[in-house]
């Protein structure tokens, strides 16, 4: 049995970094709470430089001594890890450019210079007794043999996990295998990989990166996020469930209700084709599909909705066939002989091109 993939969520960081997302501190309390008891690993929880109030409102979640680990994220700098010392959080996250890009036209610094900041700051953080996670911003553009380096020295350091990032979202899953496989066979330290979504392959990118031997993936609740945010939760977690079939610790039967508690929170409405959280992922209503689901649901659904607490639906719409209506007039006490159904079948069709959605047993019944 493969160890626990670990799930480390940064909704209330890198989430928060969404156009016009800003959460309370009684609503971080509950997004926290929730993602705490469903099984989520860590948590990171803020940026505690950013000024008192954050401080605080990180120092207040501390003192609720949730059942997981809570990090926070910071520069390669002392004062942020100075502030981060005053949450009392468990673990810390020092977040250092690693790519040429970032090093030449950002900070006008060498990779020398990285070495020298990582190993002053991971000894700081490492004589308060914390777990550090070094974060290597932009590690999609970096040179991998400078990542080696990086990755040698971290173990030397004592340096508890590594998170790669692909900061810009540009990398494609044979990417992320080719480029990170050889750093996790070759380091010792868990790797983690915190994938953007900006072509729309996070969660694909977070997948291969397991597969490519890393431990640990970050995520957000709905993927939210920077620009086209992140690896969502719902999607990673049930591909590890469900098609990885690796082990992890977070409860699935959650998703739903987590995504709708950051949904209405936030007033970011989750589309109905979103994938395994839409009002629709579980609904059909082509008949050939109604009639292999009748012979065995697993013809046309990849995993069972009721391992994250939903159940399978029927609509209908163009492409119903008699069957299926059929079962609902018997189901709703109505029967109809063979023209009535076919000239109900015909309105169907023609109601739901107009209403432009699936038509509900209601709409069945108000059509009759």
């Amino acid at each position: 049995m493969p160890d626990n993939v670990w799930l480390c969520d940064t909704t209330l960081r890198d989430g928060e970094q969404a156009p016009g997302v800003a959460f309370s501190y009684a609503e971080k309390k509950m997004i926290a709470t929730r993602l705490a008891d469903a099984g989520i690993d860590e948590l990171e929880v803020g940026v505690p430089s950013v000024g008192p109030d954050e401080l605080d409102s990180i120092k207040r979640l501390v003192n609720l001594r949730l059942p997981t680990r809570l990090s926070t994220w910071n520069r390669a700098v002392q004062s942020d890890l100075e502030a981060s010392f005053r949450t009392g959080v468990r673990g810390v996250g020092i977040s250092i450019p690693v790519s040429e890009q970032h090093l030449r036209h950002k900070l006008k610094k060498s990779r020398s210079w990285v070495m020298e900041k990582m190993g002053e700051c991971v000894t700081l953080a490492k004589k308060e007794g914390k777990y550090v996670c070094l974060g290597l911003e932009d590690a999609s553009r970096a040179d991998v043999n400078f990542l080696m380096d990086i990755g040698k020295e971290a173990e030397r350091l004592g340096i508890d996990r590594i998170r790669v990032a692909d900061t810009l979202g540009i990398l494609d899953p044979l990417e992320v295998y080719s480029r990170f496989s050889q750093l996790t066979g070759q380091i010792s330290i868990p790797f983690e990989f915190h994938a953007h979504n900006d072509l729309g392959m996070a969660a694909a990118n977070a997948i291969t990166a397991i597969k490519a031997g890393f431990k640990a993936v970050s995520v957000t609740v709905g993927g939210l996020g920077e620009r086209a945010g992140n690896a969502p939760l719902e999607e990673v977690a049930v591909a590890l469930k469900h098609i990885l079939n690796r082990p992890i610790s977070f409860d699935i039967r959650q998703v739903n209700s987590i995504c709708s508690l950051v949904s209405s929170i936030t007033h970011r409405a989750i589309p109905r084709a979103k994938p395994i959280v839409g009002a629709d992922v579980f609904t059909h209503t082509s008949s050939v599909h109604l009639d292999g689901i009748r012979k065995d649901i697993g013809n046309y659904q990849s995993f069972p909705p009721e391992s994250i607490a939903r159940e399978h639906a029927v609509a209908f719409g163009k492409y119903s066939g008699t069957k299926e209506l059929q079962e609902l007039l018997k189901t709703e006490g109505v029967s109809l002989d063979q023209y009535k159904l076919r000239e109900l079948l015909i309105r169907i069709r023609l109601f739901s091109s107009r209403k432009r959605s699936p038509l509900g047993t209601a709409d069945i019944l108000r059509l009759i």
